[in-house]
């Protein structure tokens, strides 16, 4: 399969904006010289723009198990998220793996298990998937496990999360309680319980994110922090070396980062929908705002594209920098340096998009066409 092209008459999304021209592909790599042995490829009325990097999707869940306690075979599994992410435009995924101290679909058996799935099949995916590491700060005993995992995969990253502090207080009735006990194939009130006997060890738990920070910062990995929700959440993972600020829940959390210089991860279905779907910071006033600098697809692979195109339609963004927040931007975020844009020498990782339909109609990774809908 060749990976060298000459793409013709479509509209380049370069440094500089939108621009007619020929987009040369050498070996994988843009160039600015035509290469020996191209491929003709007409993207006359198309738009060509850079490959969509997800930095967080746990869409993969669902495909592994669709209902609870129904599992699917886990290679099955990302080989199917594979064909949704690249037909969705995503060529760079990190899929969001949590580590946890919940029984059932997050157990740590599971995430293991996960975890050697995907590495060992990776190499005959389409999409360049990756890991974010999504550690819950109650997952006590696996910090030495996550580190080792970071370790041995220099393209991973972490992130910094705390789901127990807000659920140790939801009573049995709580729908939220309900749809973990599914999550963890216990009763409501096994499910409280687990809850409050992992509560009991909350005095632990500064020091474990302390180290598993300090840790990570020393492998040069890219680790955020999740789920901000005030200026002081945000300046607590400064201090922790958590450089980019993952899903915050308020304006005040979102402007201390901006203010900082840092990227602000939210939801692609947030801003595709027009709001938050559980009230949380809403991604386009946020947008809007200059608050927001990236968007990850969350739980539905198509909504980085789609939601480009609506800040685009809707005023909000052109489309040159609202396309900026599902490529360059998350790129930049975790130092893939390599992607992100058009420019000579990266990757050439892009998506030819019909203007008329917004149909995705060739996908190519490092010059692999590996989507074909012309």
């Amino acid at each position: 399969m060749t990976n060298s092209w000459e793409i013709l008459g479509g509209d380049i999304l370069g440094d500089t904006g939108f621009q007619t021209g020929v987009l040369h592909i050498d070996e994988g790599k843009i160039s600015n010289d035509p290469a020996k042995n191209m491929l003709p490829y007409n993207a006359e009325d198309a738009w060509i723009l850079p490959g969509i990097v997800d930095l967080h999707g746990d869409g993969f869940e669902t495909i592994v198990e669709p209902r609870p306690g129904v599992h699917f075979p886990f290679e099955l599994a990302y080989r199917e998220a594979d064909r949704q992410m690249i037909s969705n435009g995503i060529t760079t995924g990190f899929h969001a793996l949590t580590i946890s101290w919940e029984p059932g679909l997050r157990d740590i058996s599971v995430s293991r298990a996960l975890w050697s799935a995907l590495h060992s099949i990776s190499g005959s995916l389409d999409c360049d998937a990756r890991f974010n590491l999504r550690w819950e700060t109650f997952a006590l005993d696996h910090v030495d496990e996550v580190i080792g995992w970071l370790s041995a995969q220099s393209g991973d990253i972490l992130s910094i999360n705390d789901h127990t502090t807000a659920n140790h207080g939801l009573s049995e009735d709580s729908a939220k309680l309900k749809r973990m006990a599914a999550r963890m194939g216990l009763s409501p009130a096994e499910a409280q319980s687990k809850v409050a006997e992992v509560w009991a060890r909350r005095e632990e738990v500064p020091a474990a994110t302390d180290d598993i920070c300090a840790r990570a910062a020393k492998l040069g990995r890219t680790a955020m922090s999740h789920d901000d929700a005030t200026p002081q959440d945000r300046q607590i993972g400064r201090i922790r070396n958590l450089t980019v600020s993952e899903f915050p829940t308020t304006l005040e959390a979102a402007q201390e980062a901006r203010a900082a210089g840092e990227q602000v991860i939210m939801g692609a279905p947030n801003a595709l929908r027009g709001h938050s779907h559980n009230g949380a910071l809403c991604a386009t006033q946020a947008i809007k705002r200059g608050l927001c600098t990236i968007l990850a697809s969350d739980y539905y692979y198509p909504a980085q594209f789609y939601a480009a195109f609506r800040l685009a339609d809707e005023g909000v963004l052109p489309l040159d920098e609202a396309w900026a927040l599902v490529s360059t931007n998350p790129a930049a975020a975790v130092g893939l340096t390599d992607r992100g844009t058009l420019s000579a020498g990266k990757r050439a990782d892009l998506l030819v998009v019909d203007k008329e339909t917004r149909k995705i109609k060739t996908v190519f990774v490092e010059g692999r066409r590996v989507l074909d809908r012309s």
